[in-house]
């Protein structure tokens, strides 16, 4: 990237990835929402964008703002990259479209009615085990990192054996989106062997008659993708799949835990939970950045940037962003969360989120039958992560109904 930087465009020192940020994010990127539309981060040499309106255009204009050359600050053009591309991340039309439909289809609300009645019956069989070992209990350990390793890798059609590879995998790869120092440089090391057994997970036999991953693979029977994007597809439902949903089942628990009356409203209002874990989401946002790279010169708010510009969206900030939400830091069940950029926009759209809100709304309502109130003990933990802002540890205490 050689282009010359407009001296107009005010700069800032700050740096995203860095333990102090990623420790508490909210005051940063306050900040550099307000400084401007458009801000030159001096330690990478990106720029960022933390507006509503800013973000929400660059995730919806993939003609301006290509996810083809890596949705990270690494560019796949110039660097290697630890891993193949994603197919449907780190894509864009046409390339995109025909991986983008099948995964779809698959993951359709109108699809996971079969998994709903099991999956409730799971989430209700879960809930009374932590209940019945004692009222206190750690909402991430106990509930959030469980259910879904429960239940996703039933769905996709693994084995009974490695499970324990996913969240660490995920982490990973979402770390590997920022800077190979650092978090990547870590966790290197000893990563590979994980690395290795996703990779074996995604070959057609090692999957489950009637899964998501062997619904994908017969997707390029019949033509709809090419044998070589399938395992790519099954990659990138075990690479999303585990840690985003983690985040939001234990964000919608904390939400509830430090808002007054917002679980009796929900006990009172069943029919709110769907709207509770969208606005905990919008709130939390368990994925906080992702980068976009300019492919043509492109104006955002005025500013014209070069091609070739890597562009870092904080997608946690435009969540946040009074222009677009009134008491944007407050956790409301009266507002309407549609809308918010949690799960990306546009083309690129997190393409499983109706499975994550299916695993939260599944175990999120056991809870309300068997819990009348639920209050925080201790200190929120938060994970550091170049690019989710997970929990570590949500200690709470319940009173049954």
């Amino acid at each position: 990237m050689t282009a010359a930087i407009d001296t107009t465009i005010p700069t800032s020192d700050v740096d995203p990835f860095s333990p102090e940020f990623l420790a508490d994010p909210w005051p940063f990127v306050t900040e550099l929402r307000e400084m401007a539309p458009v801000v030159h981060l001096e330690r990478h040499d990106v720029h960022a964008i933390g507006r509503y309106a800013d973000v929400h255009r660059a995730l919806t204009d993939w003609q301006s703002l290509q996810s083809a050359a890596g949705v990270g600050l690494s560019n796949f053009n110039h660097e290697k990259p630890w891993r193949p591309p994603s197919v449907l991340l780190e894509a864009d039309p046409p390339k995109h479209d025909a991986p983008r439909h099948v995964l779809q289809e698959i993951l359709s609300p109108r699809s996971l009615r079969a998994l709903e009645e099991r999956w409730r019956a799971d989430a209700h069989t879960l809930v009374d085990e932590v209940l019945a070992r004692g009222t206190a209990f750690d909402a991430v350990t106990a509930l959030a990192e469980v259910f879904p390793l429960r239940v996703f890798p039933d769905a996709v059609g693994l084995g009974p054996d490695g499970r324990e590879n996913l969240l660490p995998y995920g982490d990973f790869a979402f770390n590997a989106f920022g800077p190979q120092e650092g978090l990547v440089a870590k966790a290197a090391p000893t990563i590979g062997p994980t690395i290795e057994w996703i990779g074996e997970q995604c070959r057609r036999e090692n999957l489950a008659d009637g899964g998501f991953g062997c619904q994908i693979w017969e997707a390029s029977d019949h033509g709809d993708i090419t044998p070589e994007q399938a395992p790519l597809m099954v990659r990138s439902l075990l690479t999303a799949g585990v840690d985003t949903t983690v985040t939001g089942i234990a964000a919608v628990v904390h939400a509830v835990a430090t808002t007054p009356g917002a679980w009796e409203r929900l006990r009172a209002h069943p029919e709110l939970l769907p709207r509770a874990f969208e606005e905990a989401v919008r709130l939390a946002s368990p994925v906080q950045t992702f980068f976009r790279t300019t492919k043509v010169p492109t104006t955002i708010a005025g500013i014209t940037l070069p091609a070739d510009r890597k562009v870092l969206m904080f997608l946690g900030a435009a969540n946040r962003d009074p222009r677009r939400w009134e008491h944007p830091d407050a956790f409301d069940l009266d507002r309407d969360p549609s809308g918010h950029v949690g799960f990306g926009m546009g083309i690129h759209q997190c393409v499983g989120q109706h499975v994550a809100r299916l695993e939260a709304t599944a175990v999120l309502g056991a809870l309300l039958e068997r819990v009348a109130r639920i209050d925080l003990t201790g200190p929120v933990v938060h994970h550091p992560n170049n690019t989710l802002r997970g929990f570590e540890s949500v200690p709470v205490e319940v009173t049954l109904a």
